[in-house]
């Protein structure tokens, strides 16, 4: 009986797994590369998400957080026109 637990957990921990890759992945439909000039400084990020606006958005966050120091720089980098964009899917 113990051996069916233990079975069943590890079947269950499986499954849930699975789900959780399936869902995150399956949510992802576009995908942009994009690169940020700041203060001189270049840098690129990518990222996913389900449109094209949103992962755009997320890769231009990412790539501009190592080029800021506080707020106003955050905003100011977010305003940038992106000296390169490549974006697929969604």
């Amino acid at each position: 009986m113990h051996r069916h637990r233990k079975l069943l957990a590890i079947a269950l921990v499986v499954a849930f797994v699975a789900f959780l890759a399936w869902s995150t992945l399956s949510a992802q439909k576009a995908t942009c590369n994009i690169c940020i000039v700041y203060n001189g400084v270049r840098n690129c990020a990518s990222a996913s998400n389900e449109t094209i606006d949103e992962a755009a958005q997320a890769a231009q966050t990412t790539a501009c957080g190592p080029l800021t120091h506080g707020m106003n720089d955050a905003v100011a980098c977010q305003r940038r026109q992106p000296v390169s964009q490549e974006c697929h899917g969604g």
